[in-house]
């Protein structure tokens, strides 16, 4: 039996091509709307600063990234980084992931619990995605059991930040969409095309979380078979 190919990849089978779908969905998604101007004209950067600045955030910087959906907020040094074509944009698209962006600077400043709890994850899950699969595959190899039980346990604290994250960008997203249609950065035939840029965005965590769990199913139903 070889770890990278026997019968229980069957199980991986699904959350691939669920994965596919979905980034062809975002880059679909994004590619269309991002061809879209809103018509108030304020460039995702621009947007991002006015809605910091309406929920008491004047503190929270916000820096151009290099790269393409390379969005995301950083708690730890209260900064907001834009890839440049959300940044410069005034796109239905840029407006949308500025917004949800600044949704998860809002999350993060009013104490939400499962933002919380997602990054108390981060750095026991990266060194569980990291080790956990050498540990498991020389378990494998050399028919050790504690090694293939301590790559699962890695893996499984993974799985669970892959969980965790599912409500936390969820949430973010409604909270985009009530500020951009509540606060008058869209006008209400544009918010549905920003609502479908983040419903494709959001299949991306599905999947990756429907991937991860089905590996952990897999390596558990190796682990018995040893």
């Amino acid at each position: 039996m070889y770890w990278f190919w026997d019968s229980t990849m069957i199980l991986l089978i699904p959350a691939i091509a669920l994965a596919i779908y979905a980034q062809s969905k975002v880059r679909g998604a994004y590619a269309k709307y991002s061809q879209v101007l809103s018509r108030r004209g304020m460039t995702g950067a621009q947007a991002a600063r006015s809605m910091l600045d309406r929920n008491g955030m004047s503190d929270v910087n916000i820096e151009m990234a290099p790269g393409v959906l390379t969005d995301h907020y950083d708690p730890r040094g209260r900064v907001m980084r834009l890839s440049e074509g959300v940044y410069r944009s005034s796109s239905l698209a840029a407006l949308g992931i500025a917004a949800h962006e600044t949704g998860h600077a809002v999350q993060h400043n009013s104490g939400y619990y499962p933002l919380a709890l997602r990054n108390g994850f981060v750095p026991v899950a990266s060194f569980g995605s990291k080790a956990a699969f050498p540990l498991f595959l020389i378990g494998l190899i050399f028919h050790t059991g504690w090694m293939l039980d301590l790559g699962i346990i890695l893996f499984a604290a993974a799985v669970a930040f892959h969980l965790v994250t599912l409500p936390v960008e969820l949430n973010a997203s409604r909270r985009a969409i009530r500020m951009l249609a509540g606060e008058g950065y869209l006008t209400d035939d544009e918010v549905e095309p920003a609502r479908s840029v983040l419903n494709a965005a959001a299949w991306t965590y599905v999947a990756a979380a429907a991937m991860a769990v089905m590996q952990l199913l897999r390596m558990l139903m190796l682990r018995d078979r040893r």
